[in-house]
């Protein structure tokens, strides 16, 4: 569904991303991992159509459409959704009206506060997510693990088709690690794909990805599956740069 395809990034004339490469069809979780500086989180903003980034070259498609110059607003009606490493607040807009606004902002047919809260109502259930939390002002005062099952309950209600979550874990301690985790395996189906950005393994001992990446230097430079991200625990990321060194 998402395809990236030898995509060259610049950033006010400096090259980030210098030829990356990625497909994510339905139904697979791929995590995307690398050291500070690689260019993960510069992938993603690129993917969502942050007007920051410059496409120097390469194409991105997504459901078969080509979306490389398409804006943000564009792509989420679409059905692809960013989970930010840092979600913005916004005091004064419940999480509820702006799930509200979001949800009918990318269907046709609009749907009144009453048939909106039943939708809301088993999502809500699917995730243990109480009442009293979606009448709070979005993200104003949550904690980093509930501004982080915020977005997961964006996920389970907008019902996107690829989701790009960078960084999740940041900022998690373990049983808040585990509760988002296992929200983001609840969301996850044989009809959506994941893109799991990160810095550790420690998350994917909860979310298992089918394809693990190493971002180095904005480049792709080793995929594999679920054992590498255990070599990557183990080596650290040098092992990956000697291979790129002994060619």
């Amino acid at each position: 569904m998402l395809e990236i395809i030898d995509l060259h990034v610049s950033v006010e004339g400096k090259e980030i991303l210098r030829g990356v490469s990625l497909e994510v069809k339905k139904g697979e979780v791929h995590a995307l991992m690398g050291p500070n500086g690689s260019g993960k989180s510069t992938l993603s903003f690129v993917l969502m159509g942050h007007p920051k980034y410059k496409i120097t070259q390469g194409r991105i498609t997504f459901d078969g459409k080509d979306v490389t110059h398409a804006s943000a607003d564009e792509r989420a009606r679409m059905g692809l959704f960013l989970g930010f490493q840092y979600p913005t607040e916004i005091s004064g807009v419940s999480l509820f009206n702006f799930l509200k606004t979001a949800y009918n902002s990318s269907r046709e047919e609009k749907v009144s506060s009453m048939e909106f809260r039943e939708i809301m109502k088993d999502k809500m259930e699917l995730l243990g997510v109480h009442e009293d939390f979606v009448k709070r002002y979005l993200n104003e005062g949550f904690s980093g693990g509930e501004k982080k099952r915020g977005e997961i309950l964006q996920m389970a209600v907008l019902g996107p088709k690829v989701m790009i979550l960078d960084e999740t874990d940041s900022g998690l301690d373990v049983d808040s690690l585990k509760v988002v985790s296992n929200g983001i395996n609840k969301v996850a189906s044989k009809e959506n794909g994941i893109l799991l950005i990160t810095h550790y393994q420690r998350i994917l001992k909860y979310i298992r990805p089918n394809f693990v990446h190493v971002m180095i230097d904005g480049r792709i430079a080793k995929s594999g599956g679920h054992k590498l991200a255990e070599e990557l625990e183990e080596k650290g990321y040098d092992f990956v740069r000697k291979e790129i060194e002994d060619g």
